[in-house]
């Protein structure tokens, strides 16, 4: 099942007064304007380079029980991984189902629908 993340760029300041236009009842968001927004083109590009995107393809294809099998599957060694979806989650890009003791990577969205404001 594909799942498409809406995901905004929109500099910090623009998007400061947005959220205090929000909450001062100047401004109500449209259904179809993302929930996630991105400061500038790079930020969301150091979270969805292409490196972290074959990560989420190993994800999704694979489904490592857990962290470390991920890490062997990957190459990329257990603290970058948790990092790297630690920041992911934060975005709604992976769940981290925590299972006993350990940590299962879930990917939560396959598509991204990128709206940019100048």
């Amino acid at each position: 099942m594909n799942t498409i993340l809406n995901v905004g760029i929109m500099p910090r300041e623009q998007y400061q007064q947005r959220l205090l236009d929000i909450a001062g009842g100047r401004y109500k968001p449209k259904p179809n304007e993302p929930k996630i927004w991105f400061s500038s083109i790079k930020s969301l590009s150091a979270v969805l380079s292409d490196h972290n995107v074959k990560l989420l393809k190993i994800i999704q294809e694979q489904q490592p029980e857990n962290l470390k099998a991920l890490s062997e599957i990957s190459g990329r060694e257990v603290s970058n991984l948790s990092r790297t979806l630690k920041t992911m989650e934060h975005y709604g890009i992976v769940e981290l189902q925590k299972q006993q003791r350990m940590v299962k990577p879930v990917v939560k969205a396959t598509e991204f629908a990128i709206q940019y404001r100048l």
